[in-house]
C-alpha cells in the first residue's frame, strides 16, 4: 500500500538521525506543557470536553478572537479536512508547491482541484497572476502564509486582495498561518484583525511548531462565520482532541517566557545558517519562517543520511522536481552539524567547497 502522508519528522524509519526535516521548536515541549499532560493523563478514564471550553477562552484571551470564532481540532490537518467535508466544495484552486494536506482533503471529498504553479524564475513568489485565477466558479482557495515548503511570506495588503476577489466570487478562502509566528513581526502578518470583515475566510493555526507538540496533535482555526463552524462541528468526529491535548494547550498558552525566547533564538539562528547555506553554494528561496528551502543536488538526502542528517527532500511536493530541499532551523550546535556534514559530501563528491550553485 503506497503511503500518502509523506512528511518531514519520520523518526520512526530513521531513528538515530538528527531531525531537520521537521520545523517544530528545536528547543523542545515547554516543561510546563509536559507536567500538564502527564497530570492529565488521570483524567483520561473521562471523555474529553466535546467543546473544548477551557482551552477555547484561553485561546480567546491569547490571540483576542471572540471564543466563539474558535474551533480546536486533532492538529491542523483535521480541521482543514473536517472543513471540506462541511463545506463540500466542487472546484478549488491551489497553489503549488504547497502543503500536501489540502489537496488530500479536497480529493478525499472528490473536489475539482486547479492548481496554478508557482515559477521557480519568480522565487516561488505568488502575484497578481494567482488572484485572476479566482473565478466564480472557484468555491474554495488555499493559501499558506508563510509558504510551506517555500517560506516565501506575502505582505497583508496582497492577501486582503486574495480575500477580496473571494468574497467577490463567493469564494471561501482557507488561510494557513501555521508558521506566521516564526515570521519577524508576525502581527504584521495575521489575518485575525479582519475575521469580522470576511465572513468567508477561515484561519488555520496550531500548537504543533511553535510549542514542540507534534505528538499530542492539537490545531486551531478562526472563523467569524459561526454557521461554518457548527457544520464542522456536525461533520467532524466527537472528542478530536483529547484530554491530554487539552490540559497540554492550556498550558502551552501561559508559556509566554518560553514562546519570546526560543522564538528570539531560532530568528538569530536562521540567520547564521542561511550565511552558511549559501557561503557553500546553495541557492536559497523565501525562508521567511523557521525552515530554509533552497536547491541542490539531486541525492543530497541521502548523501545527508549517511551523515547522519535528515532533511526533507520536497521533490513529492506537487510543482516541484529533484533537488529542492528544506531544513529547519535548530540549535547553534545542531545546525554547525548539518553545515559540516554538507562539506563531508562536497569533499566525497569530488567539489571543491563553494562550487555547488555552478552545478545547478
Amino acid at each position: 500500500m503506497a503511503n500518502l502522508h509523506i512528511h518531514g519528522g519520520d523518526v520512526y524509519r530513521y531513528p538515530h538521525m538528527l531531525d531537520f526535516s521537521a520545523n517544530c521548536n528545536p528547543y523542545g515541549m515547554p516543561e510546563g506543557v509536559k507536567k500538564a499532560a502527564k497530570e492529565a493523563v488521570e483524567k483520561a478514564d473521562c471523555y474529553p470536553d466535546v467543546e473544548c471550553t477551557a482551552l477555547r477562552k484561553a485561546l480567546s484571551l491569547k490571540e483576542q478572537v471572540p471564543m466563539e470564532q474558535i474551533i480546536c481540532g486533532n492538529g491542523a490537518a483535521d480541521l482543514i479536512f473536517g472543513l471540506v467535508l462541511a463545506l463540500k466544495p466542487k472546484k478549488a484552486l491551489l497553489p503549488a508547491p504547497s502543503f500536501a494536506e489540502y489537496e488530500q482533503a479536497l480529493q478525499a471529498s472528490g473536489c475539482e482541484i486547479r492548481h496554478f504553479f508557482l515559477r521557480e524564475e519568480e522565487e516561488f513568489v505568488p502575484g497578481q497572476d494567482f488572484i485572476e485565477e479566482i473565478t466564480e466558479d472557484t468555491d474554495m482557495v488555499f493559501f499558506c502564509n508563510p509558504n510551506n515548503p517555500t517560506g516565501v511570506l506575502k505582505d497583508l495588503d496582497y492577501i486582503k486582495k486574495i480575500a477580496e476577489k473571494c468574497r467577490q466570487c463567493g469564494t471561501f478562502l482557507v488561510l494557513d498561518e501555521c508558521f506566521v509566528d516564526f515570521t519577524e513581526q508576525p502581527e504584521n502578518y495575521t489575518m485575525k484583525p479582519f475575521l469580522d470583515e470576511y465572513s468567508n475566510l477561515f484561519l488555520v493555526k496550531a500548537f504543533t511548531k511553535k510549542y514542540a507538540m507534534a505528538g499530542l496533535r492539537l490545531g486551531y482555526g478562526f472563523c467569524s462565520n459561526t454557521e461554518v463552524l457548527e457544520h464542522m462541528h456536525r461533520v467532524m468526529q466527537p472528542w478530536n482532541v483529547s484530554v491530554v491535548a487539552q490540559a497540554a494547550g492550556e498550558a502551552a498558552l501561559k508559556e509566554k517566557d518560553y514562546a519570546e525566547e526560543t522564538l528570539k533564538k531560532i530568528q538569530i539562528e536562521k540567520e547564521i545558517l542561511l550565511k552558511g547555506l549559501k557561503a557553500r553554494g546553495l541557492r536559497i528561496y523565501g525562508s521567511k519562517a523557521n525552515y530554509i528551502f533552497f536547491q541542490g543536488p539531486e541525492n543530497l538526502r541521502e548523501d545527508g543520511l549517511k551523515q547522519g542528517i535528515s532533511i526533507r527532500d520536497c521533490s513529492n511536493y506537487v510543482g516541484l522536481g529533484e533537488g529542492y530541499y528544506r531544513v529547519a532551523v535548530r540549535t547553534k550546535e545542531e545546525n554547525k552539524k548539518l553545515l559540516d556534514a554538507l562539506d563531508a559530501i562536497q569533499r566525497q563528491s569530488g567539489k571543491e567547497e563553494g562550487l555547488w550553485q555552478k552545478q545547478l
